[in-house]
């Protein structure tokens, strides 16, 4: 029983090497201050506006830094509103260093390297991509996507009249077929 005694109190106290007489309780150190949490916007319980298409350019925008914009991140093109998640991803958090950019790659590979934030797939592995996949189910079930990243503002109109012209050229291509076999 008196071993059982030493053995728990030796997780509070400590011995006193000057003293025969026993152990004295340990002095607790103070607690490290805590650094002040950067208190979420107003804005923080609005509903999520849809943001529609915007550059990488103008995405990053959205990392924090404007207490009355939304936080957002965007995985494989798709944008996703994470102001919900200040504490993780706003000024201060935790992952606030992904707020505003692309991050596909980087949860692909699970990586905080800068070098990661981007949306370059091209290279990794099944298991990377299922990863990646896994990842954005996460956000999908938690966030509110609000846009789509594209590569210019100035290539969505010849985007959709190359989209328009490729519609049209397969019903010209399918009326001709049709034609043909009559």
């Amino acid at each position: 029983m008196i071993g059982v005694y030493f053995l728990v109190s030796s997780f509070f106290v400590q011995p006193d090497s000057d003293s025969s007489a026993g152990y004295k309780p340990v002095a607790a150190s103070p607690p490290a201050p805590a650094e002040k949490p950067v208190s979420p916007p107003p804005a923080l319980f609005a509903e999520p506006v849809q943001m529609g298409e915007m550059t990488m350019e103008e995405l990053r925008k959205y990392n924090g830094s404007d207490r009355n914009q939304p936080l957002l991140i965007s995985i494989k093109g798709d944008v996703y509103n994470v102001s919900r998640g200040w504490l993780f991803y706003g000024p201060g958090g935790q992952y606030s260093f992904f707020a505003g950019r692309e991050i596909s790659r980087a949860l692909a590979l699970m990586s905080f390297d800068p070098n990661d934030f981007n949306d370059k797939l091209e290279d990794l592995g099944a298991d990377e991509l299922e990863v990646l996949s896994d990842w954005e189910e996460k956000f999908r079930e938690r966030y509110v996507k609000v846009g789509r990243i594209i590569t210019n503002k100035n290539n969505v109109e010849t985007n959709e009249t190359i989209e328009k012209n490729n519609v049209e050229t397969n019903e010209t291509i399918e009326t001709a077929e049709r034609i043909q076999d009559d």
